[in-house]
C-alpha cells in the first residue's frame, strides 16, 4: 500500500489511459454505426452555424474538427468523447488535491465517479451532455482559484468567462452552474464579507457575454428555435397540476437510484457513517455551492414549472460529488479498508464495458445497428446509374440524411428536412426512403 501511495500520479495516469482505451475500443468493436446524437452532431457540423434546431453550436463544432482530421472513422468520435471525459477527470483530480490536501484521497474522489454511469456507460455517445463535462470541471476549478486566492488573477476571470461560455454553448442547462458560482461570490463578498468586491469579477461576465453575442444574434434571427425545443423537451406543454408533485418526486427517486453504486463504493471506504461538519468552513461552502446548488436550482425549476427533468441532463452535475463526500467523511476513512474499496472500484470499472458490450452485441435493433454504410453504398450506386456529378446535397431528418452525409465519400452538405423549394434549387436530385440527395 505504501508503493500505491508513492505513485499516485502514475496510477492516475494509468487510470486515465485505461479509461480512454477501453471506452474507445469497446464501442468501436461492438457497434456497427455511430449513435444518434453523434450522427446529428456531424450533420450539423457539416453545415456549421451559431446554433441548430435542437442545440447551441458547441456539440457540433468539436465533432466537425475531428471529421476534418479523421474523416468517417467511427472510433475517432468515441475517442473524442473520452477525451472530454478524461479532461474533466483531470480537473476534478487537480481540485481534489487542493481541497483535500491529500493526493491519495484526491485519487479516490475520481475513482468514486466510476460508480456513476454518466462517466462510463453513457460516454461513448458524444452529445451535448458529454460536451459540457470538461468545461464544467474547468469552470469550477477556476472559480475555486478566484474564491480561494486573496488577490484575483485576471487570467482566472478570463478562463471562467471562456469556459463558462463554451459550456453554455454546449447546453443551456450549464446556466445552473454559472448561477451557483455567481451566488457563491455574492455570498463571499456581501454576506460572509471575507472578500472585497473587485472589478476584475466583471471580466468573467464581459468575456462570457462577448462570446455569446453571435449565438444570441442567431437565436433572434431564428425565432429562438433552440430555446423553444428545450422547453418542449421538459413537457411544459402537457403540464397538469399533478406534474408539480410527480416531476420533482420522480427526479429525486431517479437520482438516488443512479447514485446507488457510488454510495456503495463510498461505504467500502469508511468505518461508519459519522461526521462533523463545520458549516462555516471555506472549503465546505465552496463544495456545497458547486455540488448542491445546481441540483437544487434544477429541482426548484421542476417544482415551479412542473417540468420533467430528463435523467441524462444531470450528466455533469455530479462531477465533484466524490470530493464532497470524501471531504465530509474524511475523518471516517479507514485506510485498512482501501483494498476493499479498490476491489469495488475495479469491479465497477470493468463491469460497465462488459455490460455495454453484452447489450451492444445481444440487442440488434438499436440505432448503433443501423446499416448506414450499406445504405450509403446502395444510394451511391443508384445515383451513379443516373448522374455523373457527385452528390453534394442531402435532405431529410438528421438520422437518415445525417448517416448519408457521414458515410458517402463526397460528404454531401445536410441542409435540413425535405422541402420542395430546396429540391427545386437542385440541378439533379434523387429521393429514396424519406431522404433526397442531389447536386447543386
Amino acid at each position: 500500500m505504501d508503493v500505491f501511495k508513492r505513485n499516485i500520479d502514475n496510477i492516475f495516469f494509468i487510470f486515465l489511459l485505461s479509461h480512454l482505451l477501453i471506452w474507445t475500443l469497446v464501442p468501436s468493436l461492438t457497434n456497427d454505426n455511430l449513435p444518434l446524437d453523434v450522427i446529428e452532431a456531424l450533420a450539423w457540423g457539416n453545415n456549421l452555424d451559431w446554433g441548430f434546431n435542437k442545440h447551441p453550436p458547441a456539440s457540433a463544432f468539436f465533432p466537425e474538427i475531428f471529421y476534418q482530421i479523421f474523416g468517417s472513422q467511427d472510433w475517432a468520435y468515441y475517442f473524442l468523447s473520452q477525451i472530454f471525459v478524461i479532461i474533466s477527470f483531470i480537473y476534478v483530480f487537480k481540485l481534489s488535491n487542493e481541497i483535500l490536501d491529500n493526493s491519495l484521497l484526491g485519487l479516490f474522489s475520481v475513482f468514486l465517479l466510476e460508480g456513476i454511469y454518466f462517466y462510463n456507460f453513457t460516454t461513448p455517445e458524444f452529445n451535448v451532455n458529454v460536451c459540457q463535462l470538461p468545461f464544467w470541471s474547468l469552470t469550477v476549478y477556476y472559480a475555486w482559484k478566484i474564491y480561494n486566492q486573496k488577490e484575483i488573477n485576471v487570467l482566472d476571470c478570463v478562463y471562467i468567462g471562456l469556459f463558462g461560455a463554451i459550456g453554455f454553448l454546449s447546453k443551456y442547462l450549464f446556466i445552473y452552474l454559472l448561477i451557483s458560482i455567481f451566488l457563491l461570490f455574492i455570498y463571499q463578498i456581501f454576506i460572509k464579507k471575507n472578500k472585497k468586491f473587485d472589478f476584475k469579477y466583471l471580466i468573467s461576465i464581459e468575456v462570457f457575454i462577448v462570446l455569446l453575442v453571435p449565438h444570441l444574434i442567431w437565436l433572434y434571427n431564428n425565432d429562438y428555435i433552440t430555446i423553444i425545443y428545450g422547453l418542449k423537451r421538459t413537457g411544459l406543454e402537457g403540464t397538469d397540476i399533478l406534474n408539480y408533485l410527480t416531476s420533482p418526486f420522480l427526479f429525486c427517486v431517479k437520482q438516488l437510484i443512479i447514485l446507488i453504486p457510488f454510495l456503495i463504493l463510498t461505504r467500502l471506504l469508511i468505518k461508519k457513517i459519522k461526521f462533523k461538519i463545520n458549516f462555516k468552513e471555506k472549503k465546505f461552502i465552496f463544495l456545497i455551492f458547486v455540488n448542491f446548488f445546481p441540483i437544487l436550482l434544477i429541482l426548484i425549476t421542476s417544482i415551479v414549472l412542473g417540468s420533467t427533468i430528463r435523467t441524462m441532463w444531470m450528466t455533469p452535475f455530479y462531477l465533484f460529488s466524490g470530493i464532497l463526500v470524501i471531504y465530509i467523511l474524511k475523518s471516517q476513512i479507514d485506510l485498512k479498508k482501501i483494498k476493499n474499496f479498490l476491489y469495488g472500484f475495479i469491479f465497477l470499472f470493468f463491469l460497465s464495458p462488459i455490460l455495454y458490450s453484452f447489450i451492444s452485441i445481444k440487442q440488434t435493433d438499436k440505432r448503433t445497428d443501423y446499416p448506414g454504410k450499406e445504405i450509403a453504398i446502395k444510394v451511391q450506386y443508384a445515383w451513379d446509374q443516373q448522374f455523373n456529378n457527385p452528390i453534394n446535397i442531402v435532405l431529410g431528418n438528421e438520422w437518415k440524411a445525417g448517416n448519408l452525409s457521414y458515410h458517402l465519400d463526397s460528404r454531401p452538405l445536410w441542409i435540413g428536412f425535405i422541402d420542395q423549394n430546396k429540391i427545386d434549387d437542385l440541378k439533379e436530385h434523387m429521393c429514396i426512403d424519406d431522404v433526397c440527395v442531389g447536386f447543386k
